[in-house]
């Protein structure tokens, strides 16, 4: 017997009048497996929600229907889960923008630093969210694109939200994604970023990395043992992580010969708590109009990076008697090795960036991706500052070479997305039936060529295993759609099991594009001047030595000289 076939909410209040959903005219003519396919009617568990979301939706659903409710809470928990993952109010707002134009809902938000406020029906309900920083460029993609298959009405609306839930609880997660996506797998990425980041970035040799590492490991054993204990305990993570570093590096030293660069080992194992990237956002949100918003997450990142700052100078008043001399202690110790001229400059850049993509929850079979991007806007930036401070032109070469990485980043991220979805465009009409003709021998290579990787990732334990599984599925799902369309045939439908069904959706939201933003945040986050804006405190703590001017000579012959400011140590800010 036939399934009787059902009209969604969101199929009846779709706008005839606004932009048709994305697709390729030339697949019209076919149908996909997902339209052949008779699902399961799978609806989602509204008692799973918190309880006031419960009570909005209760009160929705009853003056407006099912589904009405269950999008605004689908579209309260898109906003939840991209803010954390990014904080790019701009951007979250552009998507939700979508979702209620095209769904016609009658909401409103306020996307604040870490407060969301959500209002429906004319403010006649209204809740709010605590959402604090956890960037997560998997996430980014994922919920971006589960968005986007709603909104192209190629999911409903409780597939979505069902597929948001095992999203959070990481069923769409490949194994290897899932340690490192929480602790205590996260730890072997402290030390490794600290170790990387203080010989690129600041000057320190492979003692100093060393050390580093060492800091870098406490600081994430600090960061787990509060995130384990939870509550007010995590306030203490700034404190606490600075001060162990200050600590552990001063340690070190003082008793093997004073030959440490402090400032690169601090710099390297905080990098990753400076939210640099939260103070680019913030300016960008105060050009943009939104002032407040932008304003506040400015202050909130300079008053988080004191903090930082403040507890490492804690933690080197513990073990040292004159803190002061062995900050300044820098000519002697710090900068001793040529970057310019060592072979292993890049490589040791994109083992860097490879810990930051970690720390960004980038799943490992796109690293390659996210590291072409970030190789490109490093070298960019690198020569082009070498070019411009050679030629005299000092922090104007600085905001020159900042603004010509981050261009040929973005460049390179929209074109690299572009040519990898055109690529795979020939593997996902494939698998999903979107073009029942012949490919050409380039189609048929590139399908063979996502084919083996799939097979590969997963042999080496980088892949989903429900990408294998999907591939897996292709004969069997190919035989049965060929035995539906045969009228001679008495197969009437196209069944699955119902972890095949989970598959079958995956793989659909799957084949959306990826999320450029997903590549540039750690991008961005290796190229801002978080490490800056931990200077100029540090310089607070620790003022610059006054240096000797130049001579004067007087009228009598004799020459003095006077103590003055040094400036360019002193033009931390100006370097922003």
């Amino acid at each position: 017997m036939e399934r009787e076939e059902k009209v969604t909410w969101a199929e009846t209040q779709s706008d005839p009048t606004g932009p048709a959903p994305r697709q390729r005219s030339h697949l019209s003519k076919y149908k996909s497996i997902r339209q052949q396919v008779s699902l399961s009617e799978n609806r989602f568990d509204t008692r799973t929600l918190p309880a006031d979301l419960q009570r909005v939706y209760g009160h929705l659903e009853e003056k407006f229907g099912e589904e009405y409710a269950l999008t605004f809470v689908f579209t309260v928990r898109t906003a939840s889960e991209l803010h954390r993952a990014w904080h790019m109010t701009l951007l979250t707002s552009k998507i939700l923008q979508q979702i209620k134009d095209k769904f016609k809902m009658r909401m409103t938000w306020e996307l604040g630093v870490i407060k969301l406020k959500f209002r429906v029906e004319d403010g006649g309900y209204e809740l709010h969210r605590k959402v604090p920083y956890d960037y997560d460029s998997e996430f980014q993609d994922l919920y971006m694109k589960i968005a986007v298959a709603l909104v192209e009405g190629r999911i409903d609306i409780h597939q979505a939200l069902n597929f948001q839930s095992q999203t959070k609880h990481g069923k769409h997660t490949a194994a290897s994604g899932l340690f490192l996506r929480d602790f205590p797998g996260r730890l072997v990425l402290y030390p490794f970023q600290a170790a990387t980041c203080a010989v690129i970035f600041f000057g320190g040799d492979a003692y100093d990395a060393a050390i580093a590492a060492l800091c870098g490991f406490i600081a994430g054993c600090v960061e787990y043992a509060l995130t384990m204990i939870g509550g007010d305990a995590k306030t203490l993570t700034d404190v606490l992580v600075g001060t162990s570093t200050g600590a552990v590096a001063g340690l070190f030293y003082r008793y093997n010969g004073e030959k440490t660069c402090l400032p690169a080992i601090f710099l390297g194992t905080l990098y990753w708590f400076f939210y640099g990237t939260a103070f680019v956002i913030g300016i960008l949100e105060i050009i943009a109009g939104e002032l407040e918003t932008g304003v506040i997450r400015f202050m909130a990142v300079s008053v988080k990076t004191f903090v930082l700052t403040l507890g490492t100078t804690f933690g080197m008043r513990i073990v040292l008697e004159d803190s002061l001399s062995a900050w300044l202690d820098q000519n002697n110790n710090c900068g001793q090795i040529d970057l310019d001229s060592k072979w292993w400059r890049i490589p040791l850049y994109l083992a860097c960036s490879a810990s930051a993509l970690g720390q960004y929850r980038l799943p490992i079979i796109h690293y390659w991706r996210g590291l072409i991007v970030q190789l490109v806007g490093y070298e960019v930036q690198y020569q082009a500052a070498n070019y411009f401070v050679g030629s005299g032109q000092s922090n104007l070469g600085v905001a020159s070479s900042n603004v010509l990485g981050c261009a040929a980043a973005v460049l390179v991220a929209v074109l690299l997305s572009q040519i990898v979805d055109k690529l795979s465009y020939y593997y996902n009409a494939r698998l999903l039936q979107r073009n029942l003709e012949p490919f050409s021998p380039f189609g048929e290579f590139m399908y063979n060529l996502s084919a083996w990787w799939v097979r590969v990732s997963n042999a080496i334990g980088l892949g989903r295993k429900t990408d294998l599984t999907f591939l897996d599925m292709e004969d069997s799902l190919r035989a049965q759609s060929r035995e539906l369309n045969d009228p001679n045939h008495p197969r009437q439908q196209i069944t699955l099991k119902p972890e095949e069904e989970e598959i079958l959706l995956e793989a659909i939201v799957g084949a959306e594009g990826l999320n450029i933003w997903s590549l540039l945040m750690p991008t961005v986050y290796q190229l801002v001047p978080g490490s800056l804006i931990a200077r100029l405190w540090f310089n607070s703590v620790f003022p610059p030595p006054l240096i000797d001017s130049d001579p004067i000579t007087l009228p009598d012959g004799s020459t003095i000289t006077t103590k003055i400011p040094d400036n360019q140590a002193e033009a931390v800010f100006s370097n922003l």
